[in-house]
């Protein structure tokens, strides 16, 4: 996984959290759900990251 990558996928996945979590926090389920699908974003890309390396071995 390149460093930039994994960084971007880090990233996203924390933005996602803190935006989920003040989203519940707040009562606003829009800004709750755009959290989740950044933190799954970050996931999904990390996910790929991973694959990749897998079949570089």
């Amino acid at each position: 996984m390149t460093a930039g990558e994994k960084a971007k996928a880090k990233t996203e996945q924390a933005k996602g959290k803190a935006k989920e979590t003040l989203g519940n926090a707040v009562g606003n389920e829009r800004m709750a759900a755009e959290g989740q699908v950044e933190k799954s974003t970050g996931d999904a890309r990390e996910a790929k990251e991973k694959a990749k390396d897998a079949f570089k071995r």
